[in-house]
């Protein structure tokens, strides 16, 4: 088994009057050859905070900065019909030389939805519409031409012409107990927030047993973390937790202070099979500490 590895989720705050692209180019040349991803998010608004659209901006980095693999944490699989998200993907796959991952969840933040005139069924049904989605995405890779009949979703003589080479890797991104039976069912990889204890551990172990369940080897799914990480100039500054308006149930979890304390939350969930992970900084102070201080000091390999 591989060791784990980084992903860049993401982009630390922008100073002001710095250009998008070149703060991005200066991140990226500060990250070393352990972090092999860079992944974007898929909202179209929070409010009036100033945003870019996810599927535009990962395919212009991927042709800009064509060291790292990409993909979106997470595709709402309501903005886009799913045979065109195959197509896309496909079309992606072929350009990048296989440098795409296709992460996907059922959608969840209704503002968007209603702001951009998309319908927003019950949890239930969004969770249903994910599974087709996944169903019809395989059905456009794999057949010539495709044709799926759901309740949800259809296609009928359709073809994604080049099929992907190699095949697309798909990763669900959920702590939701019904769509972590439609990941045990379909998905190559899971996606949640660390760190273990707090917000990771409950939604893996129902993963485990909806496999289980359907007699799936658990370990036939790559496990990944989003970890939100602040590593401060002054330790007494730093929030362990903090909330967010559009999130107004759960609380979220940061690791630090300092470095040592990444690296511990980082090397338990290796040791529960986490094979990559997906770090997100508030500034690039944090960025600099951790490339240089946790990324050569964690130990990612699981232990015996």
């Amino acid at each position: 088994m591989a060791d784990a590895d980084f992903g860049l989720q993401g982009f630390p705050a922008r100073p002001e009057g710095v250009d998008r692209m070149a703060h991005y180019r200066t991140v990226l040349e500060l990250v070393p050859e352990q972090v092999s991803t860079v992944w974007i998010s898929d909202h179209l608004q929070f409010g009036a905070e100033r945003s870019v659209e996810g599927w535009t901006v990962l395919t212009y980095l991927a042709a800009a900065f064509p060291r790292f693999r990409y993909g979106h944490l997470v595709l709402s699989q309501s903005f886009r019909n799913p045979a065109l998200l195959a197509k896309m993907a496909a079309s992606l796959q072929e350009l990048t030389g296989g440098r795409f991952i296709l992460g996907i969840g059922a959608g969840w933040h209704e503002e968007e939805y209603r702001a951009y005139g998309y319908d927003y069924p019950s949890g239930g049904v969004r969770v249903a519409q994910l599974a087709e989605a996944i169903e019809v995405m395989r059905a456009m890779w794999t057949q010539s031409p495709a044709t799926y009949h759901g309740t949800w979703y259809r296609v009928e003589g359709a073809y994604c012409e080049p099929r992907p080479d190699p095949p697309i890797p798909i990763m669900v991104g959920t702590n939701g107990p019904k769509a972590l039976a439609v990941t045990a069912r379909l998905a190559d990889s899971w996606n949640w927030d660390g760190p273990w204890d707090t917000t990771y551990r409950e939604p893996y172990e129902t993963l485990r047993r909806h496999c289980e369940t359907i007699g799936r080897p658990f370990e036939e799914i790559g496990l990944t973390a989003g970890v939100q990480v602040s590593l401060p100039d002054d330790p007494d500054t730093f929030a362990p937790t903090y909330k967010h308006s559009f999130y107004p149930d759960s609380l979220f979890h940061v690791l630090g202070p300092r470095p040592a304390d990444a690296i511990r939350e980082i090397e338990r969930l290796v040791d529960v099979g986490v094979s990559h992970f997906q770090v997100a900084f508030d500034d690039m102070t944090s960025l600099r500490r951790f490339m240089e201080d946790v990324v050569p000091a964690a130990r990612m390999d699981r232990a015996r």
